[in-house]
């Protein structure tokens, strides 16, 4: 199998049908929030909780990995993060939603 079957695959399952959409959406809308908070706000407050909370069970692993790197900024690392793990949530939501349609 060639290496860009792979990601081309991941994206075809995070894309492939409207409750995978739905759940980029809310990742983005969420995203979109605690980057406005973080750089436009006076005061972002707990603004990072919403990306979490939509892509939470993988989000975890990018809060235990953005505390030790110390080189690169911190917003940008997580939102990264954040949204990559949506994108793999979204991938595994359009499995689910492939194999209960068979």
């Amino acid at each position: 199998m060639p290496p860009t079957v792979r990601p081309r695959r991941l994206f075809t399952l995070a894309t492939g049908n409207w409750f995978s959409r739905g759940y980029l959406a809310v990742v983005a809308v969420a995203i979109g929030f605690f980057l406005w908070a973080v750089y436009l706000s006076p005061d972002p407050g707990f603004a990072g909780i919403w990306p979490l909370m939509a892509t939470a069970p993988l989000s975890v692993l990018v809060v235990a990995v953005s505390g030790p790197l110390e080189g690169l900024p911190s917003p940008l690392l997580f939102t990264a993060g954040t949204a990559l793990a949506g994108l793999c949530n979204a991938a595994l939501l359009g499995l689910l939603v492939r194999s209960l349609r068979r």
